[in-house]
């Protein structure tokens, strides 16, 4: 029996995904994490107002979504004093992502990335055949003049950009990102990922301008408001760009419950700024907890803290997997030298109660470990 007659692209790419997730984690040890503290999810929940409307609308599940998101289109664009036109929502900023890629992405296109950026990203990119062409960071932060400068030598139609940055935490002031904005090429795009951009200080965005076709910037309801299983994002945009994904997106990828939670969860402003407020303090102690231990925590802009453990990617991994083994789940960046880090998210009490008791318990293991397995002289 033959086997289905792949692209030759499809058939050249490894089945994977970007990430493992703590589920597959926990399948495997046959046990539930007691603190999920990696995953950049907040542990604090959506709104109880959105909790209640997606109760609603899950008696009415028997009905599609609006394929149009009308009611979501039109709040976003109140939120942010733009047309309707300028918005489109998709399954998760990841969605939008891949609608991004097939829009612009064809076998060798050239495309600008930071090396250590947000995987999911990579992956739309070689999905369509594009060629990633990065950048390393500088001093643990993205780097939008060499960023910029490579894609105007590469001629790449896309350039992603994360404010705040995942995985570092990082992120650059509204003038720095405003001069990348006005820097993009004609007839290039820059996609400015602003995923945790609720956590950020103030003067982080740069003003929103919907008349400038060289930008789309994404949201998300993943982070701030707590509903990350619910997959829905949005991009602002000038509006040629934004009615051009009604040519490639799944009209009916955002469910009926999920916009409905949405809409309650942009109208609870109140809910938003108890999280935030959370959000601060668990980073506050996620430091406290690291520094307590001999780390070094970096500066951050989003719901976690990226921790510099001194040494190597392989010191990393070793604390990483002796959390995980005392059911806490955290992650690491994959690319070096990041990978030296640890990343953990903001949590409740009883997580970073459970992070504070089995981290410095790891940290002994691990240096008696490698004690052990270092060689010795002759």
């Amino acid at each position: 029996m033959s086997c289905p007659r792949y692209t030759p692209l499809v058939a050249s790419l490894p089945a994977t995904v970007p990430f493992v997730g703590p589920e597959t984690q926990e399948r495997s040890q046959g046990r539930q994490f007691r603190a999920r503290i990696g995953a950049n999810e907040s542990v604090f929940g959506p709104s109880p107002r959105a909790i209640e409307a997606m109760a609603h609308a899950a008696t009415e599940i028997w009905k599609y979504g609006d394929p149009e998101n009308h009611d979501l289109k039109h709040a976003l664009a109140r939120h942010h004093n733009v047309r309707p036109e300028n918005i489109v929502v998709g399954e998760g900023i990841d969605g939008l992502l891949g609608y991004l890629a097939r829009m612009v992405v064809s076998e060798g296109t050239p495309v600008a990335t930071s090396l250590g950026a947000y995987p999911t990203f990579n992956f739309h990119i070689a999905g369509f055949g594009g060629r990633l062409c990065t950048v390393p960071y500088r001093d643990d932060a993205e780097d939008p003049e060499a960023l910029i400068e490579l894609a105007e030598r590469e001629q790449t139609p896309l350039i992603y950009f994360a404010n705040p940055d995942n995985p570092m935490g990082s992120w650059h002031p509204a003038d720095v990102v405003q001069r990348l904005i006005d820097r993009v090429p004609d007839g290039g795009l820059l996609c400015l990922d602003e995923a945790y951009i609720e956590f950020a200080p103030q003067d982080t965005a740069p003003p929103i301008d919907v008349s400038n076709p060289r930008v789309i910037r994404f949201r998300t309801f993943s982070k701030a408001y707590g509903m990350a299983g619910a997959r829905v994002g949005y991009g602002i945009a000038e509006e040629d760009l934004a009615t051009a994904f009604n040519k490639v997106r799944n009209h009916f990828g955002v469910n009926r419950i999920a916009q409905s939670g949405a809409l309650a969860a942009l109208a609870d402003e109140a809910y938003l700024a108890e999280v935030q407020a959370k959000v601060s303090r668990a980073c506050t102690r996620i430091t406290d907890i690291a520094l307590a231990n001999g780390l070094h925590p970096l500066p951050t802009a989003t719901n976690f803290v990226t921790i510099d453990c001194g040494r190597d990617d392989a010191y990393a991994k070793a604390v990483v997997a002796g959390l995980v083994a005392r059911d806490v789940f955290v992650r690491m960046p994959f690319v070096a030298p990041q990978n030296r880090c640890i990343r953990v998210t903001a949590g409740t009490a009883d997580d970073l109660d459970t992070f504070a008791d089995a981290l410095p318990k790891v940290l002994a293991s691990v240096k008696v470990e490698q004690l052990i397995t270092a060689p010795r002289g002759d």
